[in-house]
């Protein structure tokens, strides 16, 4: 998801999450399901809970991937390649943000 800063020619991305709130529809259900519902969403809290455990820094580094893999891009994330590849796969994305995105997600594969 993209978000404006003050400059119009600098774009941010902004991630969102809310699990928690998910997690918590999702027990509630639990709580009323019928014995065949039960399995199913057992598991889904617990696909919750992992996500509800993984870091902001891992969230960015695997959308970075995820982008790269998107135009066929292969070799390290935050050299300059990879940020062109970045700005190419997400044209809206400033040179700022794809730099900080990109060294956040090399930073997270250390």
């Amino acid at each position: 998801m993209f978000g404006l800063t003050s400059s119009r020619k600098d774009q941010l991305v902004l991630f969102v999450r809310d699990p928690d709130a998910i997690a918590e529809t999702v027990r509630r259900a639990l709580a009323e399901a019928t014995p065949e519902e039960r399995p199913g969403l057992e598991r889904a809290v617990e696909l919750i809970e992992e996500a509800v455990a993984t870091s902001d820094q891992a969230l960015r580094a695997r959308w970075v991937k995820e982008r790269l893999a998107e135009v066929g891009y292969t070799g390290p994330v935050d050299s300059v390649a990879a940020i062109k590849a970045l700005r190419a796969a997400e044209p809206g994305l400033s040179l700022s943000s794809a730099v900080a995105l990109a060294k956040s997600a090399a930073a997270f594969q250390k």
